[in-house]
C-alpha cells in the first residue's frame, strides 16, 4: 500500500548543534520512563492505523503527530527510524458502514486512506517506511494463525478459530487490568465475552470463517477473515521483528488490542513482542470522547476545506502533553493560529537572541517523554525577545545573532513538524 509523501526533515546537525539524546518515553507497561531506541543507532516504532470508514478526526491527528515528534526526536539523535502502520482495510465497522451507505467496501477504503494520506501531508507527519493494509497482509496474518494454530494456542467455536489468551504466561502484563475490567472493555471494544463455548471470555477472534455476503479468503482454517488483533501482530512481526521498540497507539488501544496482539506474537515466536508500549490520551469535543461512533468529530479535512492553516492544528496539538486526555476547543485553534503568527514574525527578523541555549532547551523537553507544551514555551521566550512581548511590532534586541533566526526555524521544522517559512499563510 502506498504511504504519503514525506516532508523533507532539515538536520540541526548541519547547523553545527550536533545530535540531541535518545528521548525518554513513559512505558504503559511498567508504568516508568524508560529510553527507547538506539540499539545500533536504530529504532523501530510500530502504531496502529486507521479503519478507514471515515475521515481523519483530530482524536486520530493527535496520535500521529504524537508520535511523529518520537520519530523526529529519533532522527536528531542519530537513529535510523523503521517506522510501520497498518490500515485496517476490512472489518466490521467497514463493511458495516459500506453496507449502509450501499457503497462497495472496496472503494470505501481506498478513498478514505486517501483522504488520510492528504491530512497527513498537510500536518507535515513523516510517513512510515511500512504502510500495510490488512488485505495485502492476508498470507502474514494466515501464517502467523498457524503458527498458533501449530502451537496448540487456538481452538475453534462453531466455525470460527479463537486464540486462547492463557497460552501467554505474561497475558494481561501490558494493560496491568484485572480479569473483570478486562470484560467489560472487551464488551465495549469490540470482543464477545459472553459467546458460548470460549474457553475464557477474554479469549479473542483469530479467524471469522465466511459469512453471507461478506469478503474473505481461503485458508488452512477455512474460507473466512481476520480478527483485528492478529492483523497488527502479524505485520509489526514481519517488517520490524519482536523486540521492537515502541509500540503505539492511542490510550483505547492499551486493552484488547495491544494486549491481545502482544500475546499472539509472543507464542508464536517466543519472544517480547516489543520494548515498551506508548499511548496518547482521548481527545475530547462537546463533553465526551471524540468518535466516530460517538458523531461528535472534528475533521482535519473539515478544518482544511475551511482555510484553516493545517500548520496552526499542528501546534494546537502540540501544545497538549501527549498522554493527557483534553478537549479541542475554538480556543484551542485560535491559540494555534496565534503562535503561528507570531512565530512566523519572529523568524522574519534579520537577527535576534543566541539560539543555542534554545535549541539545548527544546531537546531536553522533547527527549523527556515527549514534552512538546514546554518546548513550546521555550520558543515562545525567544520570540518574546524578538518581538519585544508585542503582537508583531519590531522593536531592537540586545545581543543580536544574524544565524539565530535560521536556527530557529530549523529547530521548529525538524523537531516540531512547523515550517515557518515558504509557505502562503492561509485564513479562515
Amino acid at each position: 500500500m502506498r504511504a504519503w509523501t514525506s516532508p523533507t526533515v532539515p538536520s540541526l546537525g548541519d547547523l553545527g548543534h550536533g545530535g540531541g539524546a535518545l528521548p525518554r518515553i513513559h512505558d504503559t507497561a511498567n508504568g516508568t520512563l524508560r529510553e527507547v531506541g538506539g540499539a545500533g543507532e536504530a529504532a523501530r516504532l510500530y502504531v496502529c492505523g486507521i479503519t478507514p470508514y471515515d475521515a481523519t478526526h483530530l482524536g486520530h491527528a493527535a496520535t500521529y503527530v504524537a508520535f511523529d515528534t518520537l520519530v523526529r526526536v529519533w532522527r536528531d539523535s542519530g537513529c535510523h527510524v523503521t517506522y510501520t502502520q497498518n490500515v485496517t482495510d476490512v472489518d466490521d465497522p467497514l463493511l458495516e458502514r459500506a453496507s449502509a451507505t450501499g457503497e462497495d467496501w472496496r472503494e470505501l477504503a481506498e478513498r478514505e486512506t486517501e483522504l488520510f494520506r492528504a491530512d497527513m501531508e498537510a500536518l507535515r507527519v513523516v510517513a512510515p517506511e511500512h504502510f500495510r493494509g490488512a488485505v495485502e497482509s492476508m498470507a502474514l496474518v494466515i501464517d502467523l494463525i498457524q503458527q498458533l494454530v501449530e502451537a496448540g494456542a487456538a481452538y475453534r467455536v462453531d466455525d470460527d478459530l479463537y486464540f486462547d489468551v492463557h497460552s501467554d504466561p505474561g497475558f494481561g502484563s501490558v494493560s496491568g487490568l484485572d480479569a473483570d475490567l478486562m470484560r467489560t472493555l472487551s464488551a465495549e471494544r469490540g470482543g464477545d465475552p459472553d459467546r458460548v463455548g470460549k474457553r475464557d471470555p477474554l479469549d479473542c477472534l483469530l479467524w471469522l470463517a465466511a459469512r453471507p455476503g461478506e469478503p474473505s479468503w481461503e485458508s488452512p482454517f477455512g474460507a473466512g477473515r481476520p480478527g483485528w488483533h492478529v492483523e497488527c501482530a502479524a505485520i509489526a512481526l514481519e517488517h520490524l521483528g519482536p523486540g521492537f521498540d515502541v509500540q503505539g497507539g492511542g490510550s483505547d488501544l492499551v486493552f484488547p488490542h495491544h494486549e491481545m496482539s502482544a500475546s499472539q506474537a509472543q507464542v508464536a515466536c517466543g519472544q517480547a513482542f516489543a520494548r515498551a508500549y506508548a499511548h496518547v490520551g482521548m481527545v475530547g469535543y462537546d463533553g465526551a470522547k471524540m468518535s466516530k461512533s460517538g458523531g461528535n468529530l472534528v475533521l482535519v479535512s473539515a478544518l482544511r476545506e475551511a482555510g484553516v492553516d493545517s500548520r496552526a492544528v499542528r501546534l494546537a496539538l502540540l501544545a497538549h502533553r501527549y498522554r493527557s486526555d483534553w478537549a479541542w476547543t475554538d480556543a484551542a485553534l485560535a491559540a494555534g493560529e496565534a503562535r503561528l503568527v507570531r512565530w512566523r514574525d519572529a523568524v522574519a527578523h534579520a537577527s535576534g537572541p543566541p539560539a543555542a541555549d534554545l535549541v539545548a532547551s527544546v531537546r531536553a523537553a522533547l527527549h523527556d517523554d515527549l514534552d512538546s507544551p514546554r518546548a513550546l514555551a521555550a520558543i515562545d521566550v525567544w520570540v518574546d525577545a524578538v518581538l519585544g512581548g508585542s503582537t508583531g511590532e519590531e522593536h531592537p534586541v540586545d545581543h543580536h545573532d544574524q544565524a539565530a533566526p535560521g536556527t530557529v526555524r530549523t529547530l521548529v521544522d525538524a523537531l516540531l513538524g512547523v515550517r515557518l517559512s515558504d509557505e502562503v499563510r492561509r485564513r479562515r
